[in-house]
Formats: structure tokens, sequence, C-alpha cells
């Protein structure tokens, strides 16, 4: 930098001959490739081939499968038996699949469905199965195929039905298009099969092929059996439409997006004019779809809206159920601010409604109760913080009266498995650690209780439940330790067979130089110890001073620090630990971690308000306690709510923070979409100045340090709006900063050849240039 400074001033106002200036633009070339390289160099000597393998690179962990993760997935528990169906490549055909049903106690396997059976007629190849679902007599197959992504999952497509024992396969839609197919289902009398297609219901009778259309009014603005963006987004509803018992009728959601504000993602890369993909994005403090539930018969005719009382603008209904008996049918009704959940019981044959029982939290209710029914249907299972811990409790249909099941001082994380004959209901939780998770079971009547994951495995453990609660698909990884998936038998957890042990991961990690990793607590700066995680570099010496490079999210929806292995993320986080880094993360109150309500909740109306001053009294506290940490050169980086972190870090405390990468992004409250802002911060007419205090962009004045931010254009959660309404701001603040836009990328910022190895090869290089290792 300096020689290009000098021939800089030297040739001012000197008229310089051809020959002479393309040697200086020769010697500014390579001062050029020095500076680039040396924002690579981590002041490392060059290595040999042997000690090569012992550091992580960026391209050794995403340009190639060398630390790949070996899952186990597409396995589906028989109702009929001990045994489990999974789906393997074909001995016979390469790139053909053929589904497997194996004994779970000894392991034999037979094949239930060979290649040859999944060709349809008239073509050479199988069709490549993507997901499977058997009939309730396991007669028949559904099988997806052909899928397309919609916003965050790949849930259109084509769907086929084989019949095993006929071997015949028949492709559902008739002459539907291409991957037009979402959500396909067996009615409980497998003689006919319901789907979604165009925001429109559709069963086709499996003996004659006949497609009945059940609502045909469906179109961009009136949505059957999905949900639009935001619910989907917010409330998980993605299969929005439910089958009776007897099979005879169908309940379904019903959004009318009319009136909502539509949100335009443009596309400048598709092709030589943009192209502009329009959607409805309710904006906090603005209109809602209307939502209702209808019951339609198999047959068609009339859709009978249930008389849900309020305006359908103003409430959620995140959950739907038919009863046992299949008369009646369970709802919940959440209002706007969603510290109402209001639970319903509706006559499906006329459709009045009565309200059996209600959950309300002078903060917010998440959606995490969906329906789960003990005693054919007279009671309930249902999650609660009623005791300021979330607990397992059973309600009464007949008098709403709501009665523990476990109890003390503990977060019940969700509920695993309910086993009623035998009297259990099973659930994961961390008594003692929060960065953990065990499985626990408890009796019904709430006497009873034991944890059943061996003490000796620290880590986190989540499982897959067979239908009759003997056995599990067990899966159990710490920060250090890839996952290892296993079935157990639930009656003493003994390990039956082990189904992947990552055992050629384990021996690539064990090659490495690796850092260490360990669990810390640090003060908020009020009395409250918050968890951390630490990686420092492999030969760290506490003598030294190191760059700290901070990773955070901070938010309701999020916990980083677990003990669980962190996949690619947790290889870059060691990577750049190897490079001289210590790599830290901490979780603020407010995180989803199982700490009780209020410790979740005390954030209440405050969100971008109480966290930043956490991380940032963490942060101060840490470094008092660990000399080792370089005060000078300390940097952030999040994604999402992450990123909004990111940005309030930076700005908020410039003498804390010299650099931020803030991937994602909401710069601007008021941007985001009603169903999660709204949740934890109140509508904006209530609660205005807390939406102002908790947006970054509020605070841009004060940056100082330095800031790259990074969105995709084609981001459908947090708009890239939102990142181009604060470049104004600390445009006309003369602030300088960096940006990087990924061109019609999500929020996933995954799409698209090489974005993934560009994406962390910019944010390496960041954090190398402006908090240099070393020094």
């Amino acid at each position: 930098m300096k020689i290009k400074l000098l021939l800089a001033n030297l040739c001012k106002g000197i008229s310089l001959d051809k020959h002479l200036m393309c040697m200086l633009v020769l010697i500014v070339s390579i001062c050029n490739m020095a500076e680039l390289l040396a924002a690579n160099d981590s002041g490392e000597q060059p290595m040999n081939s042997g000690e090569a393998n012992k550091m992580l690179t960026l391209e050794r962990i995403f340009d190639s499968d060398e630390f790949r993760e070996d899952r186990v997935g597409n396995i589906v528990w028989s109702k009929k038996g001990q045994c489990y169906f999974i789906l393997k490549k074909s001995a016979t055909e390469p790139e053909a699949q053929e589904l497997f049903r194996v004994d779970i106690v000894s392991g034999k396997e037979e094949i239930v469905v060979s290649a040859n059976l999944l060709i349809p007629t008239g073509t050479t190849k199988p069709i490549a199965v993507e997901g499977y679902t058997f009939s309730a007599d396991e007669s028949k197959l559904l099988i997806f195929s052909n899928s397309e992504k919609v916003w965050r999952q790949n849930t259109r497509g084509d769907y086929w039905v084989l019949d095993i024992a006929k071997k015949e396969l028949l492709k559902l839609g008739r002459d539907a298009p291409a991957s037009s197919l979402m959500f396909a289902k067996f009615s409980p009398t497998c003689s006919h099969v319901a789907y979604v297609r165009q925001n429109n219901i559709y069963v086709q009778d499996l003996a004659s092929l006949r497609v009945t259309a059940l609502t045909t009014d469906g179109s961009a603005k009136l949505i059957h059996g999905t949900a639009d963006w935001v619910n989907e987004e917010e409330l998980s509803i993605r299969d929005g439409y439910r089958w009776s018992p007897d099979g005879k009728s169908i309940a379904f959601w019903s959004f009318d997006t009319t009136g909502v504000g539509e949100y335009h993602l443009i596309d400048n890369t598709a092709g030589t004019y943009p192209k502009v993909t329009t959607f409805p994005y309710p904006k906090v403090g603005t209109k809602n779809s209307a939502t209702k539930i209808g019951v339609v018969q198999i047959t068609g005719g009339n859709t009978l809206w249930l008389d849900i009382q309020g305006d359908a603008r103003e409430h959620y209904l995140p959950q739907i159920e038919w009863s046992p008996v299949g008369t009646t049918l369970l709802i919940q009704q959440m209002n706007r601010l969603q510290n109402t959940n209001r639970v319903l019981l509706a006559d499906s044959k006329i459709g009045e409604d009565k309200t059996i029982f209600n959950e309300s939290d002078p903060a917010w209710l998440e959606n995490e109760n969906p329906v789960r029914w003990v005693e054919q249907g007279k009671k309930f299972v249902w999650l609660s913080e009623r005791s300021g811990w979330r607990h397992a409790y059973l309600v009464s249909l007949d008098d709403g009266i709501i009665s523990p099941i476990t109890k003390g001082e503990f977060d019940v994380l969700t509920i695993e498995k309910i086993d009623e004959p035998n009297g259990w209901i099973y659930y994961s939780a961390a008594p003692q650690n929060p960065t953990e998770r065990y499985l626990f079971r408890a009796s019904l009547s709430g006497e009873k209780s034991a944890q059943l994951t061996p003490e000796n495995q620290p880590g986190t453990h989540i499982y897959d439940f067979s239908p009759d609660a003997k056995y599990a698909i067990h899966k159990y990884s710490s920060i250090t330790t890839p996952t290892v998936t296993e079935i157990i038998d639930l009656k003493d957890h003994k390990v039956i067979r082990v189904l992947a042990d990552n055992a050629k991961l384990q021996e690539k990690l064990a090659q490495l130089n690796a850092p260490s990793s360990e669990f810390f607590q640090v003060d908020n700066g009020q009395g409250t110890l918050l968890d951390g995680w630490c990686i420092k570099p492999p030969a760290f010496d506490p003598a030294k001073k190191y760059p700290l490079i901070i990773y955070v999210y901070g938010e309701p929806h999020g916990q980083t620090v677990k003990n669980a292995w962190q996949g690619t993320t947790g290889l870059w986080h060691k990577m750049l630990a190897q490079q001289g880094y210590l790599v830290m993360s901490i979780d603020n109150r407010g995180t989803n971690s199982p700490r009780g309500r209020e410790w979740r909740k005390c954030v209440h109306r405050q969100i971008g308000i109480i966290a930043p001053v956490e991380q940032a009294m963490a942060l101060r506290n840490i470094s008092q306690r660990w000399s080792f940490i370089d005060q000078q050169r300390v940097g952030i980086w999040g994604w999402s709510g992450g990123g909004s972190m990111s940005l309030n870090a930076i700005f908020h405390y410039p003498e804390l923070y010299q650099a931020a990468i803030a991937v994602a992004p909401n710069a601007d409250q008021l941007l985001y979409d009603t169903i999660y802002q709204e949740r934890y911060m109140g509508l904006p007419e209530d609660n205005a100045e807390g939406y102002r205090l908790g947006s970054p962009i509020t605070h841009a004045h004060q940056l100082q340090g330095n800031l790259l931010v990074v969105h995709g254009t084609g981001d459908d959660n947090g708009h890239f709006q939102g990142t181009e309404k604060l470049m104004n701001k600390l445009i006309s603040l003369n602030k300088q900063f960096s940006v990087m836009p990924y061109p019609a990328r999500t929020h996933s910022i995954n799409e698209g050849k090489n974005t993934v190895l560009h994406f962390h090869t910019l944010l390496t290089n960041y954090f190398h240039k402006h908090l240099p290792v070393g020094n």
C-alpha cells in the first residue's frame, strides 16, 4: 500500500510515456496481488503435505465431501410389526433405490419394493424417491418425487401410488402438470388419496381413478389446503388439511389474502428482463389474511365453514385436529398479540363451537401444542409455562380442568411420545445443564419420573419412537462428536444396532490439529450467569493476545450454545481457531434456552434492546477474566436475527467491537412480518418507542468500526429492502461500510454454483483483513 501511494504522489502532474505507464501499472498490479494474498495469510509459514492434512481449509470444508456427515434418512416405522422400512441403493441398478423391511431385533432385511417396480410404464428408469408413506394396512405406498422448492421446503412435486401386491404403479393427478401436487395423503380407509394443487383440494379414488375437486375457487389470493407465506413461515402450516377418521370428509384451512400488502422479489439474473415474484407479505401492523376452517365431504358439494368467533383477520388458527370419534374438531385460536390461546371444540356437522380451555401469558405464547389425544379423546396433553417452567399437563375435554404431569424447576423441551397403554409420557429436558438434551419418562398420573438417557453420555440426544414405544432411533452428538445414529431398546436404552457411527469422519477429525472447545458461564452484569462456549487455537498460549470472533443469534427463536455437533459452521469456526482466532458464542436472556419462562420472556417488547446490553456486558466480563483476549481485535457475526444482533452490537458499542458481519439482518423491525415481530414486540402503535429503539437502523449514526452486510437479493423472509434502507442511512451519515448482495439468493444464501464456498471465503477474508492474527 505504501508503494502505491508513493507512485501516485510521484505521478501527480507528470506526463508519462506509454512504456513507463505500462511499467507502473504492472507494479501496482503486483502490489494489489500482494495485498490480496496478505488478506488470506494467517501468519503461518508454508506447510508440507503432512502438516496440511492437519489444517482445515475452506475448500476442504465447503468444496468437498471430505468432512461429510453420514446421515440415516427415509426410515419409516411399521405399524404392523417389529420392523421398520428404509430406502437403500439398488445392488443391480446403481442409480436406483429399493425399499427394504428390516427386523428391529435381528436386523434381517428383505426387499419390499425392488427398483423395477418403480419404473413407470413407457420409461426405462425408476423414479427417484424423495419421500414415502404407507397406507394404514401397508398394502400401498405413496411416493413423492421430482420435487420443487416452495419457500423453505420442497413441498411441490409428483406423487405416485404403488400397489405392492399387484405391482401396479399409478401417477396421481391424471392430467396435472409435472411437479404440481402438494401434501398427498391416503385416506384412513386406504381407498382414496387427497392432495392440493394450485390452492385447491382434490380427492382421487384409487379404484376408479376419478378425481373430485373439493374446492374450485382457489386462486393466487384465496388459498385452500395449504397456507400463505406468513402462516407457513411462522406457524408451520404447510399441510393444511386433515382427513376425518372415517375417511368421509376433510377439514381444511383457508386463507384469503385480499388486501394484504404484496412484496416483489426481483431477479435480474433470470434472463434478459427481470423476473418478478409477487406474494402477499403482511408487515408489522398491516392487514393479515382472513383465516377460517372449512369441512367438506369427499364426494364434493358445499363447504361447511365453522362459526369461529372474532375477526378472521385478527386471529390465528395454528392447530386443528379431528377428535378420535371423528365428529368434532379441536381448534386452537390465538389472538393477534398471541398472548391468549382459546381451545375450541367445533361440531363438524353444523359448524358451531364452544370454548373448552384457555391458555394465556402476559408476554406471549408459542405454537407448541399439536393435538395429543389420550383416553379415547376425553383428554389431551398440553404444554404450558403457567408455573414459571414449561411442563406437561392433562386437560379434560368435558370441563377444561388442567392437571400437571411433570413438575419441578426445569423445562420440558418437547413431548417425544405418549405411550398410553403403559401409562407413560416420554419427553426431552435438560434439568442440570441447559446446553444439553436428554430423554425422560414420567407416568401420565405424574407420580413417577426418571431419566432414560445414560448419564455418561453428555451432549444432545434426539429420539424417534416406534409406534409401540418399545424401540427408538437414537441420535447422539456433542460439540466434538459427530452424530451417531442407532436403534435402541427403550426398556434399558441398550443399543440393538448402529445405523451410522460416522467413524470415517471421526478418523478425519482425529488427524487434525484440533482446537480445544470448552463451555463457560459469564455474568450478564445483573447477577445472571449466561452460557457460552469458546474454541481456542491448538497451540493456545494464555500469555499471548488473540483476536476474538463472537458468533451470535440472541433472539427468541434460537439457542447457539448447545453441546451438539455444529456441522460445517462448526468446522469453519474450528478453522478460524486453527488460524489463530478465539471463537466464542454466548446466549443472552431471551434466547430459546431451557432456563425457565422468565429467562425467555423478560425481553417482551424489548427485542434488540436488552440483548445487545447483555452481550456487551458478557464480553466485558469475560475479557476481564481472560487476559488473552485482545480487546482491540474483537469481531461479531450472525445470521438473520443474529445479523440484526451484530448490527446492534457494533452500533451500540463501537468501543467493544472493531468489526461486524451481519448476514441477512433485519435493520428495521417494522419491515418484518406480523406473526413473528408482533408476538415479541406487540403492535407498533402500542410500542412505537420499543420498535424504534430495537431497530438497528436507529443507531446507525454510532458506527465507528468495520461493517460488512451480506444479503441475498431474493430473500423472501428478511427482505433485502431493509439492507438497502440501512445502506441509504449510512450513506446519508457519510459512514463507510461494505455490502455483498448475493443475486437472487434466498435467506439461506446457498443457491447457485460455488455460493457456499464464496460466502465463507468472503467472511474469512473480511475477518483476516480487519482482525489480523499474529500481532
